[in-house]
C-alpha cells in the first residue's frame, strides 16, 4: 500500500469516528454530475468513457450508503434535457444507464429500485428494461430504496402529479370547483414519482456546479445541499462521508 492509500486510510477512519453517533439523512439525493468533463480532463475521447466509469461508482456509492442506516436514495441520471443530446452521444449513455439497472437489480443485489420520471419520453425498449428490473426487486428490503431518476425533470414531475390529481378527482365524479376548494400540498404530493417517500434531507451535488437544475423541485424544499468540488467518477467515500458531516454539523429550521 502506497503513502497515498495509508494517508486515505487512515482520514477515512477519522471522519467515521466523527460521524458516529450524529444525526443521519433518511433520504438522500444525489445528481451524478460531472461524468463528461472528467472524461476529457483525463484525455478520454468518448465522452460516454466518464458515464462507464461513473456507473461503477454508483454502485459503491449504495454501499456506503448501506452502511450509513441510509434507507432511501435518489439518483439523477438522466434528465429530460439531456434527451436532446446527439445520438452518437445519446444512445450509448441510455446502453450505460440499462446496463446499471439491470445488474442493481440482478439475484443477490439487495436494493429495492424505484423508476421516478416520465418513462414515456424515454425509448421504448428501454423504458421496459426499467419498469422490469423495478418488477424484480419488489419486495427487498436488506438494503436502500433507491430511485432511478431517468427521463425526469422537476417541472415535468409537478406538472404530471397536478394531471394525476385532476384525473383522480374526475374519475370520483368530483368537480373542479370542489377540487379548488379543498386542494393542498399534500394532495399534489401524494402524486409525485416519490409519493409514499420522505423528502430527502440531503442533496449531493458534485462537478462544482451549485444549482438544482430541476432536481427534485417540490422535495427540497427544506433539503440541506452539499456541493462537491469533484466530477462524479472522482467522487471517493471520504467525499461521501464530509457530505454527512456536513450535514450532521448543520442546525436544520425546515424554512423557520
Amino acid at each position: 500500500m502506497g503513502l497515498r492509500q495509508v494517508l486515505y486510510s487512515v482520514y477515512e477512519r477519522r471522519l467515521a469516528r466523527k460521524l458516529a453517533g450524529t444525526p443521519r439523512p433518511l433520504h438522500v439525493g444525489v445528481m451524478c454530475d460531472g461524468n463528461r468533463r472528467w472524461a476529457k480532463e483525463m484525455g478520454y475521447v468518448d465522452p460516454n468513457d466518464g458515464h462507464r466509469v461513473g456507473a461503477e461508482r454508483i454502485k459503491e456509492l449504495l454501499r456506503w450508503c448501506d452502511e450509513a442506516g441510509i434507507a432511501h436514495v435518489t439518483l439523477w441520471l438522466l434528465s429530460t434535457d439531456n434527451l436532446s443530446r446527439p445520438a452518437a452521444e445519446l444512445d450509448p449513455l441510455l446502453r450505460i444507464i440499462e446496463d446499471l439497472v439491470t445488474e442493481l437489480a440482478a439475484d443477490g443485489q439487495p436494493w429495492r429500485l424505484r423508476m421516478v420520471g416520465a418513462l414515456d419520453v424515454l425509448p421504448q425498449p428501454l423504458a421496459v428494461a426499467l419498469k422490469a428490473a423495478e418488477e424484480r426487486t419488489v419486495g427487498r428490503d436488506e438494503g436502500a430504496q433507491v430511485n432511478i431518476a431517468v427521463g425526469y425533470g422537476g417541472r415535468r414531475e409537478v406538472v404530471d402529479a397536478v394531471r394525476s390529481l385532476l384525473h383522480e378527482h374526475a374519475r370520483s365524479g368530483g368537480t373542479l370547483e370542489e377540487l379548488a376548494e379543498v386542494i393542498d400540498v399534500d394532495h399534489i404530493a401524494e402524486h409525485l414519482y416519490t409519493k409514499g417517500q420522505p423528502d430527502p434531507d440531503l442533496v449531493i451535488r458534485t462537478s462544482g456546479e451549485q444549482r438544482l437544475s430541476g432536481f427534485l423541485l417540490w422535495q427540497s424544499a427544506h433539503s440541506e445541499f452539499y456541493f462537491a468540488d469533484v466530477n462524479w467518477p472522482e467522487f471517493r467515500k471520504v467525499d461521501f462521508m464530509r457530505a454527512l458531516r456536513s450535514y450532521a454539523n448543520r442546525q436544520r429550521r425546515f424554512g423557520a
